[in-house]
C-alpha cells in the first residue's frame, strides 16, 4: 500500500476548524505524512493557540509533520526585521487577531484598531516569544514526496517553463506569495499542492472537484488548491494522496 500523504490548507488562527478537522481524519501510522501549506496565524481568533498545536504535533503523532511557510509566516519575519506598516495595519490582513492572540486581550471586530501600544507592538512583532520565532524561520519553503510537490502559493515561471522549487533560479519568495493564473490554467507536470490563493477565486470551469461550489477544493489537471477559507469565514479542507479523498471541517 502507497504510503499516504494528507496535506491541509490554510489555517488562519482557527482552532475550532482545526481541531474539526483533524478528528475526521483516519487513524495515522508511521507511515504517513501531514504536510500543513501554511498561513497558520492572523484573521481568525487563536493564532498563538494554531501554533502551538502545530509545534506540539510531532510528539502527538506516528506521523510524520510538515509545516512549510506561507506567506503570513514570511510577512511576520520582514516585520520582525525591517517593519512592514503596509502589512501589519489594513484590518483585513488579521495581524491584530494574531497579536490578542499572544497577548490575551478580545477578539477584535472586523474594522478595529490596534490602541497606541498594540500599534507599536505591530509594527515591531515585538509580541513574539522568541520561540515562535525561530520556529517560523525554520519553516521550509516547499515539500516533495512521491505523490506531489507541495508548496504555498505555487511555482514561479521563467523562460516559458515552470521551475521546480530545488532550480536554484526558482526565487523563494515566489513559492508563498505568487498568485499566477497562467499557473493555476497551464501548469502540466508532477502534481503540485497549494494554499493561499482562495479557491472560490481560482477557475471554476477548470476544477473536476465539485465545480457548481467555488468554496470546495479546487482540482486542476495538475495542481489542487485548498484554501477554502478558513480564518475569512470559510473551512478548513484536507486531501490525502495517493487515493485523493477530502476531508472538511463543516
Amino acid at each position: 500500500m502507497a504510503r499516504r500523504t494528507f496535506a491541509i490548507g490554510d489555517i488562519h488562527g482557527e482552532t475550532t476548524h482545526l481541531f474539526q478537522l483533524m478528528s475526521c481524519l483516519p487513524t495515522l501510522t508511521s507511515e504517513d505524512t501531514l504536510v500543513f501549506l501554511g498561513d497558520y496565524l492572523d484573521r481568525g481568533p487563536r493564532s498563538a493557540q494554531v501554533i502551538q498545536f502545530l509545534r506540539d504535533l510531532p510528539s502527538q503523532t506516528p506521523a510524520q509533520v510538515v509545516t512549510l511557510r506561507g506567506n503570513h509566516e514570511d510577512a511576520w519575519l520582514r516585520v520582525l526585521e525591517r517593519g512592514w506598516p503596509e502589512f501589519v495595519l489594513p484590518p483585513g490582513n488579521g495581524c491584530l487577531a494574531a497579536l490578542r492572540s499572544f497577548t490575551g486581550g478580545p477578539v477584535p471586530g472586523d474594522d478595529e484598531l490596534p490602541g497606541t501600544d498594540e500599534e507599536l507592538l505591530l509594527h515591531t512583532g515585538g509580541f513574539f516569544p522568541d520561540e515562535v520565532v525561530a520556529w517560523m524561520q525554520e519553516l521550509p519553503y516547499w515539500y516533495e514526496d512521491e505523490h506531489a510537490i507541495y508548496v504555498h502559493a505555487g511555482l514561479p515561471k521563467r523562460e516559458g517553463r515552470f521551475l521546480h522549487p530545488q532550480d536554484v533560479s526558482a526565487p523563494p519568495l515566489a513559492l508563498l506569495w505568487c498568485r499566477d493564473e497562467d499557473f493555476f490554467r497551464n501548469y502540466r507536470g508532477k502534481r503540485v499542492v497549494f494554499g493561499h490563493t482562495r479557491t472560490e477565486y481560482l477557475p471554476p470551469e477548470l476544477s473536476g472537484y465539485t465545480p457548481e461550489d467555488p468554496t470546495d477544493l479546487w482540482a486542476g489537471e495538475a495542481v489542487v488548491g485548498l484554501d477554502t477559507g478558513c480564518g475569512n469565514g470559510g473551512f478548513l479542507t484536507a486531501l490525502e494522496l495517493p487515493a485523493m479523498n477530502v476531508y472538511e471541517s463543516r
